[in-house]
Order: structure tokens, then C-alpha cells, then sequence
């Protein structure tokens, strides 16, 4: 499952990966975005769009092999991403992986600065949290956390064992 998947960008990769031994499911909280992403895909078959909110998914227990949110973490704001990290526990089944990419901080000044005001979005002490506590945040919920650099070094993976 990708959660805010958005226009479903991750999903044809997903679908790629999986070669037709499960289902891919994308989950959004806007109805415009889903409906974007279903006209991007000519091929519905085991790709699936739910309208639905990352901190309150309408999914079963431990149903999920995988978790992925890639670039809209950041954009969670308030208590919801730690309701969402407690969703994601709750629907990927024991000893699976969320994988999460966001942004890293950006080396150019100007590029920087809108990162931080990205980020300053959600607030200053979530802020604050997630730029020097990142990975505490995510041990807090999942039993093991790795962070690996992407190869242009603009983006980043979390790395979630539940």
C-alpha cells in the first residue's frame, strides 16, 4: 500500500515489483488526486485507489506486506503523523517494512530555505522533531530503522521493519 499516494506516481513501480502475486493499493485523501491517478493508469488490474485518511485507514490488521509514502510525510501535520505511523503498525503484517522518502536537507541556500518553510508548516515543534529526532520518532513505532541516502543525495529512505 502507498499511503498519500497522490496521483499514484509509486504505483506502476509497485505493481512492477510485485508481478502479479498480490495487490497494490493507493490511498488518498483527495478525491481529484485519485481520479488524476486512475486516468494514468490504462492497466487497472491489481492496482486499487481508496479515498482514505493516513490516520485513520480503512483497512484490517496486519494485511499489508509492505507500507510505502514517498515525499508526504512532512506534509502530515499535527498528531496525525504519529496516528498515521500507529496505522501503518497496525495494518502491515509482523516483521514487514514502510518505506518512507522525503526530500533531504538541500545543500543550495535558496532551495534550503524552502525546505525549511516546508517544514515550518507543520508547525515548530514538529519541526524541530523531525529534523533532529527523525529517527527516534520512527524507533517509537517500528522495531528497527535504517536511513539510506539516495544516489543524487537530494532524498532519503526511513527504512521501517514493524
Amino acid at each position: 500500500m502507498d499511503i498519500c499516494t497522490g496521483t499514484g506516481t509509486l504505483l506502476s513501480y509497485l505493481k512492477e515489483k510485485i508481478k502479479g502475486h498480490g495487490l497494490v493499493v493507493g490511498a488518498d485523501f483527495s478525491m481529484g488526486m485519485l481520479k488524476a491517478g486512475r486516468s494514468k493508469m490504462p492497466d487497472h488490474d491489481c492496482v486499487f485507489l481508496v479515498l482514505a485518511d493516513a490516520a485513520c485507514l480503512p483497512f484490517g490488521d496486519m494485511v499489508f506486506d509492505a507500507v510505502t509514502c514517498s515525499h508526504a510525510f512532512y506534509e502530515l501535520k499535527g498528531d496525525t503523523q504519529d496516528r498515521c505511523l500507529h496505522e501503518i503498525c497496525r495494518v502491515l503484517k509482523p516483521g514487514k517494512l514502510f518505506l518512507m522518502m522525503e526530500h533531504d536537507v538541500p545543500e543550495n541556500f535558496l532551495v534550503r530555505m524552502l525546505f525549511y518553510l516546508r517544514l515550518l508548516s507543520m508547525g515548530p515543534r514538529k519541526t524541530l522533531e523531525i529534523l533532529r529526532h527523525e529517527t527516534d520518532l520512527l524507533t517509537r513505532y517500528f522495531r528497527s530503522v535504517e536511513r539510506v541516502q539516495t544516489p543524487t543525495g537530494r532524498s532519503k529512505v526511513m527504512i521501517c521493519r514493524a
